[in-house]
């Protein structure tokens, strides 16, 4: 059996980047030669996605204007040629993680799917991707959700969901529970969500008995607490040491993305890279 489709939500505000983000989605800032949300397409296609949904909101038409099959630049990515597929919806009432991704229900047809973030980037340099992966993990396991993981330092630990594995040491664990931002006297794991997720539809009935939280958003984080309390089977994968998550969610990760893609570029990454060590010995001098 192979996962085909792809839920990709977009609907997010980009508050911390602003003033960048006032007229600019977060997930069409360039990174390197391409946009973030260009890059998330590219990782799927990789992992043999043929069918994407963007979960969007107002002012993200530049997302689909992307991405038009009209378009030359289409043509000259070849996603047509590759048989992939886009579709676009937006994203209801109430704000939040979970119901961007239960707005995807009727798209997933009783079928498992992935669910990729729009602004953020998984970079693979060598061997199977991530997200390969965590889908060869799910099927194998029979899993109701499988969760992209990586070690965060303490001190960051409140800006992510947290994952407690079975086995803390494992590449590939099952899950005994997943923290909304917790403090790290909550738990002593330090094992982060990045952003990339395959899901059973069943995953839909527990995003609808979520309630949602004093902020009024309906969390993802959530729905998948309570599969696991449900006693489904809910596993983490972990990034390698030489993959990388790109979290382009503020100022200073959105700079070191750029800086990273700007340096492998294969026409002037050398060029970017003198730049960078004679900029850097002028401002030692």
């Amino acid at each position: 059996m192979n996962i085909a489709k792809a839920i990709v939500p977009v609907a997010g505000l980009g508050t911390r980047l602003l003033p960048t983000t006032k007229s600019l989605s977060k997930e069409m800032l360039p990174v390197g030669r391409l946009p973030v949300v260009h890059h998330v397409v590219e990782e799927l296609a990789t992992a043999g996605i043929r069918q994407i949904l963007f979960v969007t909101g107002r002012n993200k038409s530049a997302i689909e204007n992307h991405f038009d099959d009209s378009g030359a630049a289409v043509c000259h990515f070849g996603y047509r040629e590759r048989g992939i597929e886009f579709f676009f919806t937006l994203q209801p009432p109430p704000p939040g993680t979970g119901t961007a991704v239960a707005t995807g229900e009727a798209f997933a047809a009783g079928e498992p799917f992935v669910v990729a973030f729009g602004d953020s980037i998984v970079r693979t340099r060598s061997g199977q991707p991530l997200l390969q992966r965590m889908i060869a993990s799910h099927l194998h396991h029979c899993a109701a959700c499988t969760i992209g993981a990586y070690e965060v330092p303490e001190d960051r630990m409140h800006h992510y969901g947290i994952l407690v594995p079975e086995v803390a040491t494992a590449e590939d664990s099952k899950l005994t529970a997943i923290l909304e931002k917790p403090t790290p006297t909550q738990t002593l794991s330090r094992l982060a969500v990045s952003a990339r997720y395959v899901f059973s539809p069943a995953i839909f009935a527990h995003i609808r008995a979520t309630a949602p939280s004093p902020s009024g958003e309906v969390y993802l984080t959530d729905a998948i607490a309570s599969l696991i309390a449900a006693g489904d089977p809910v596993r983490a994968v972990r990034l390698r040491a030489d993959e990388q998550r790109c979290d382009i969610g503020n100022h200073l990760s959105y700079f070191a993305s750029f800086i990273d893609y700007a340096l492998d570029d294969p026409e002037w990454g050398a060029q970017i890279r003198t730049y960078l060590r004679e900029k850097l010995a002028d401002d030692s001098s």
